[in-house]
């Protein structure tokens, strides 16, 4: 009898821990998730016994492990919802489940997933928690809405009738919100309201949230603004990062809308991606986060978006002294002081208020301190009555903005034309200006001497020459400052953003004094004729060579031809963390840090390399002679570099400052630093190679000259 009873006592244990282990493995796939494994875990899921289900509830009822479980019974209910007969399976289980639950978190959780599932079998069940005075009863109320039968809608109606108070208005709530149909059509349907285009419903929507006090108002809006894609609306959610009631949704909507559009970039859009990643936690969290953070570190810096107000003082403006012409005639100490006496009034005339740069109507011009040359450019603007303002371009007026009721001035022609022009175009071809009071988007972009400009989302000014107001002989300046025109009126602007355009041929050519050194091009900006390698790793973008993490993990990009001794010059520039390596006298296969010699290119004042070793830093012959650190640019700027190498001396100059100065021959004779073997060091010639670590880097401008070939010639 013992024996009998201890064998059921092993087997029973065993039974245990192939129940554990079946759970254990289900659990795994979550919340990280593969797709594949994902299904897996599901499906076996629909085989377990009731043993196994009680230990994901267990798990669920403690506040410690109820993550992974919470994502699986999710992901199952999901599943089952595809079929009568699995969601009727997974109804049962849950009810089980109901029973057995102890914490509000997991009661609440599993009543509303019956309410998902939408199975008349958890209608009883849910019945019966209508009495419950707490948020339970609330919970069953409205998963019993949801379930949308008519023996859920009869639950509800004969619980209200014996309900009171708070209890009673949920339940009526519910029952409102299960019997809620869409208005159909009348015989003589209404006229449908015009559509707006989508700048002119995030104006709208910006307009409700600066009256909305109630933070679930708030949210609505929020919601709606990720329905708008593009760079003005994730600035819009942008700015709710901060809104401790709203910055995690905000979080989510913001890493939508970046991750629905690759062509955002820039530093406005990478701050928003940046703020956001953190506050991403949660169901959500599993998909997201990743993909985020591989969106923020690819996120081009050059040619983006960056704010031109920050919304609290006159930081980057200045006042204005004269035009570009009368500007061009003065030394620089007249034009020092005559900006700094402009600079004391513009202080008068133009005020900041609730994040609006405002004109008083007295005084003059607003200047940026920046001058540029092609750029596309966002501005919110709003007048009053009378109104009249404008928008320079390049120091020259300008675009035009005025009251449309001013007929005795011609404005009925309306707003976005470019008023000054005489021989070219200046009216715009369309009205498309909102009324008085009310605010106003323009998108303006300018290249060459051409103008295009939309006024709320509609193009009004077509690709039309500017002419140069100061000099009608000569054409428009090639790079000047823009300017907010006073014209005597109250104006207010908001939103300003602006990126500058690259032009249209990004090559760069060797000067002429580095063609009579010697040097020769291996990289102009247009192809990578001079290289191979992982093609698909590095690829040609904007003028530059840009690691591509989309074309695989890594990969080495190495120069055609084998260099011995040479002096190499190249841009470089880092996104956060960034990690790379200049392959310099290695062969085409094999490690180059050990087969050949790598120099660090890497962006150590990131966080995750506190802890590096000496001979890791930036520009160090890497494991053999240490580089000095703190001569890198900010993230994000472009770095120059230089590399000497001659025979056993290696030098690398870092933004003009000399950071490895050594001798690799010295540096390894007692052993390396890293106290590996670096046959490479030996090595005559090699290829010049950039060595991937699948992060974002940029490089442009390389160009080299062959040191033994220069004593030839000599």
């Amino acid at each position: 009898m013992k024996k009998l009873l201890l064998s059921i006592f092993i087997l029973s244990l065993a039974f245990h821990v192939i129940a554990q282990d079946k759970v254990e493995k289900a659990l795994t796939a979550f919340p990280y998730q593969e797709i594949a494994k994902a299904q897996s875990s599901i499906s076996s899921m629909y085989a377990f016994e009731s043993a196994e289900w009680k230990k994901i509830f267990v798990r669920l009822d403690d506040d410690s492990l109820k993550l992974a479980p919470t994502y699986a019974i999710a992901a199952f209910v999901h599943d089952a919802t595809k079929s009568a007969s699995t969601k009727s399976t997974a109804a049962t289980i849950l009810l089980t489940g109901l029973s057995n639950v102890k914490s509000f978190y997991a009661k609440n959780f599993i009543i509303q997933h019956l309410g998902i599932l939408g199975d008349e079998a958890a209608v009883k069940k849910l019945s019966k928690l209508l009495k419950d005075k707490t948020f339970i009863g609330q919970a069953a109320a409205r998963a019993l809405a949801s379930i949308h039968s008519a023996a859920s809608i009869a639950a509800l109606e004969a619980a209200l009738g014996k309900a009171t108070g708070d209890q009673k208005a949920h339940i009526q709530a519910a029952i409102d919100n299960a019997k809620f149909v869409l208005p159909g059509l009348t015989s003589t349907p209404a006229t449908p309201k015009p559509t707006l285009n989508s700048v002119q419903q995030l104006l709208k929507l910006q307009d409700r949230m600066q009256v909305a006090k109630d933070p679930i108002e708030k949210l609505r809006v929020l919601h709606q603004a990720e329905f708008i894609p593009g760079f003005t609306s994730l600035m819009f959610v942008g700015k709710f990062l901060d809104d401790d009631r709203l910055k995690k949704p905000a979080a989510l909507i913001a890493a939508r809308l970046a991750l629905s559009d690759h062509t955002l970039r820039g530093r406005a859009v990478r701050e928003v991606v940046e703020k956001a990643l953190p506050l991403i936690s949660g169901t959500d969290s599993a998909v997201l986060v990743k993909a985020l953070a591989a969106r923020a570190k690819s996120i081009p810096y050059d040619y983006g978006f960056e704010s031109m107000f920050n919304g609290k003082d006159l930081t980057g403006w200045k006042g204005l002294v004269g035009n570009p012409i009368s500007r061009s005639k003065m030394s620089s100490e007249e034009l020092l002081n005559a900006e700094a006496e402009a600079n004391g009034k513009a202080k008068n005339d133009w005020m900041v208020d609730n994040g609006l740069l405002i004109f008083t109507g007295h005084g003059d011009n607003l200047c940026t301190v920046k001058k540029y040359g092609d750029f596309e450019m966002y501005v919110d603007w709003k007048i009053t009555e009378k109104g009249d303002a404008g928008i320079y371009l390049r120091g020259s007026p300008q675009v035009q903005i005025w009251d449309t009721s001013r007929r005795e001035v011609g404005a009925q022609v309306g707003s976005g034309g470019l008023y000054n022009n005489k021989t070219n175009e200046s009216k715009p071809t369309v009205v498309a200006d909102n009324a008085i009071k009310e605010w106003n988007n323009f998108h303006i972009i300018m290249k060459g001497d051409r103008v295009t400009v939309f006024l709320n989302g509609i193009k009004v000014t077509d690709n039309v020459v500017l002419e140069n107001y100061w000099d009608r002989n000569i054409p428009i300046f090639v790079k000047e400052q823009i300017e907010l025109q006073a014209h005597g009126t109250y104006v207010a602007y908001r939103n300003l953003y602006i990126r500058e355009l690259p032009s249209d041929n990004l090559t760069t050519r060797l000067t002429a004094e580095e063609l009579n050194e010697g040097f020769e091009s291996l990289f102009d900006g247009s192809n990578l004729d001079k290289w191979v390698g992982s093609k698909t790793s590095y690829i040609v973008k904007d003028g530059t060579i840009e690691v591509n993490p989309t074309g695989g993990s890594g990969g080495n990009l190495y120069t055609a031809d084998e260099f011995a001794d040479f002096e190499l010059r190249f841009e470089f520039q880092l996104t956060p963390g960034a990690n790379n390596g200049l392959g310099i006298r290695a062969p085409l296969t094999g490690d180059a840090a050990y087969v050949g010699m790598e120099l660090q290119i890497l962006d150590n004042e990131a966080p995750v390399y506190a802890k590096l070793n000496p001979y890791q830093y930036h520009g160090s012959v890497y494991g053999v002679i240490p580089a000095k650190r703190g001569y890198l640019k900010p993230t994000g700027e472009w770095n120059e570099e230089t590399v000497v190498v001659k025979g056993d001396q290696v030098k690398v100059i870092l933004n003009g400052q000399v950071i490895l100065n050594g001798n690799i021959k010295d540096a390894s004779v007692d052993g390396t630093a890293d106290h590996r073997d670096h046959p490479g060091l030996k090595n005559p010639t090699g290829h010049i190679g950039f060595l991937g670590h699948g992060d974002v880097v940029r490089f442009k401008n390389i160009r080299v000259k062959r040191i033994d070939v220069a004593k030839k010639k000599k």
